[in-house]
């Protein structure tokens, strides 16, 4: 009897133990995110999806700008683009890190707008042939629903205070003065875009201004127009940025440490598809670099 109930003490002990050295492992996991190589490398950012908050991406690239094992960085990008603000703050990160070391830009299924605004000012940028890319403009969508409401016999009325503080109500028709007042911001924008990728491009304005009207291209366009350097893959990036770093044979991959864990980061993704499909809806207002569709 006393046997028995020391064999199933030891396996309930040992069980317990087993237990606590699996949750620590989980939350070394979920914490750490980073690598743990010694030696030098290339480090390595992924820009995916709709642009919306930029302040990963940014954190990320500080953090391979100052590793001193990080000889130089690949951004990969597979993004249509997305709102102004974050994609400015991602151009100018990546304007940061390049001053210091060498960025090498890889460009996946889609690098578009706010994509390759975030990619402009890279060392170097390849494009697989079929990447869609380019697409330098701004838009802005607004929904009318005036038409429904009469229809139902519905009315909205609105107090505010200064004319143009409810532009773009979805009840009401939009004044000529009012998209006046728009059009200067959305021109103001883009002029920021054309300004952007001619310097990042070491272009003329007036070239940039040329191809800036929203056009979308190929890989192989994009390389003709000047847009990207060289036609690869993201393998082919990362062996051109070990080069351009002084790293001799085939450089190791460093992935900076990421804040959040795994299970916040596939909540977070989950709520910018929504925001993706409800921006790329006819309803609610943004002013985006994104793909028009």
């Amino acid at each position: 009897m006393k046997k028995g109930c020391m064999l199933y003490g030891s396996l309930f002990i040992a069980g317990v133990l087993l237990l606590f050295l699996f949750c620590v492992g989980v939350v070394k996991a979920l914490l750490n995110d980073g690598d743990s190589l010694k030696g030098d490398g290339v480090g390595l950012v992924e820009l995916k999806g709709l642009i919306v908050d930029g302040q990963e991406t940014v954190r990320q690239l500080r953090e391979l700008k100052k590793d001193e094992r990080v000889k130089a960085v690949v951004l990969r990008i597979d993004s249509p683009g997305g709102v102004v603000g974050p994609s400015q703050e991602i151009y100018a990160a990546v304007k940061g890190v390049a001053k210091v070391k060498k960025v090498v830009v890889s460009m996946g299924s889609v690098a578009a707008s706010g994509g390759y605004y975030a990619a402009a000012p890279a060392t170097l940028i390849y494009a697989n042939p079929g990447t869609i890319t380019g697409s330098i403009g701004v838009l802005m969508k607004f929904s009318n629903i005036e038409g429904l409401m009469d229809k139902v016999g519905l009315k909205a009325f609105t107090i505010k205070t200064g004319k143009f503080k409810d532009v773009g109500s979805p009840v009401r028709t939009m004044s000529d003065e009012e998209r006046g007042m728009l059009q200067g911001v959305i021109d103001s924008t883009h002029q920021q875009f054309i300004k952007a990728v001619a310097e990042g491009r070491k272009l003329p304005v007036e070239q940039v201004r040329a191809i800036a009207d929203g056009r979308i291209f190929s890989g192989e366009q994009a390389l003709a127009a000047k847009l990207v350097d060289r036609i690869g893959t993201l393998q082919d990036a990362v062996e051109e940025a070990g080069r351009l770093g002084g790293i001799k044979g085939e450089p190791e991959l460093i992935r900076p440490p990421k804040k959040k864990s795994r299970i916040f980061g596939a909540l977070s993704e989950r709520a910018e598809q929504q925001l993706e499909q409800f921006s790329g809806s006819d309803s609610g207002v943004s002013l985006d670099y994104r793909l028009g569709w």
